[in-house]
């Protein structure tokens, strides 16, 4: 299990800067007093002033993201997140300027373990997807492949937040024109029993990561995505089923091995990292 614990209750953490990358931002905050995160644990995250919007100004449950990467170490760390305008939520997240306040709670869930003995990571990302396994890739070393797939060359922007990666695109605007999972075969033609995969990304992606991965027999990390609206498995919005029975993603995930999932695409939504 690799989980930092989460200080009980929600903090203020103050926005340090935000910047556009193609069709992404990246708001980085100051969390003094919080601890290390993990890779692939993930935040609940809601803006401290003006939570709520459209007519009447309807709240806003506070959103899950994956942790792109912590700057400097306790008791001054940095974090980053990778957020896309998709709806009236994700849409406040990214207006927050330097200055204003993000609440948070986190470092949740259960993140990446090591490799097995013997085995290199192979990363394989698609769209925000790409930031836990970016956090991931700073803890393994820079060199560790990526093999990243985004929709088009201004969500293929995301790739720079990531070294040694390999691009695929739908429209075939930036690097491989096809999906990510095309790399990800030639990869395991050529060396599956070398690797271990670690994946994040939409649900139909993880599902052709998990075949994929069985199918060459090679061992399979997922950071999976499910709707969450409270990160301590209370609401149970996040349960998903594997060949155990039902788990709620916040505790025993985000990250489950692939051999324990009935399938990636039984379940589909806005989860941890995005």
């Amino acid at each position: 299990m690799s989980r930092s614990p989460a200080p009980f209750g929600r903090r203020a953490a103050k926005i340090v800067a935000r910047e556009t990358l193609g069709a992404y931002v990246v708001i980085r905050a100051s969390d003094p007093g919080g601890p290390v995160p993990r890779p692939g644990q993930f935040y609940m995250l809601q803006a401290a002033e003006r939570w709520g919007g459209g007519e009447g100004e309807r709240p806003f449950l506070p959103r899950a993201f994956s942790v792109l990467r912590m700057i400097g170490s306790p008791p001054t760390p940095e974090l980053h997140f990778l957020i896309e305008d998709v709806g009236p939520g994700t849409n406040r997240l990214c207006e927050l300027e330097a200055g204003e306040e993000l609440l948070l709670v986190g470092p949740l869930g259960n993140g990446f373990e090591a490799p097995r003995e013997g085995r290199g990571a192979l990363l394989v990302g698609g769209g925000v997807g790409i930031a836990p396994l970016a956090i991931w890739q700073d803890e393994l070393d820079a060199s560790t492949p990526a093999l990243l797939g985004f929709r088009d060359a201004e969500h293929a922007v995301g790739a720079g937040l990531m070294a040694n990666a390999s691009v695929a695109t739908d429209d075939g605007s930036v690097g491989h024109h096809g999906l990510v999972t095309d790399l990800l075969e030639e990869q395991l033609d050529a060396r599956g029993d070398e690797l271990e995969v670690y994946a994040c990304g939409p649900p139909a992606m993880l599902e052709a990561v998990r075949a994929t991965c069985v199918r060459h027999a090679v061992p399979a990390q997922l950071a999976l995505e499910s709707g969450m609206a409270c990160g301590f498995g209370a609401c149970f919005g996040c349960v998903v089923p594997t060949v155990d029975g039902y788990v709620r993603l916040c505790l025993e995930g985000p990250v489950l091995d692939a051999e324990r999932l009935v399938g990636a695409a039984a379940f589909a939504g806005t989860g941890a990292g995005h």
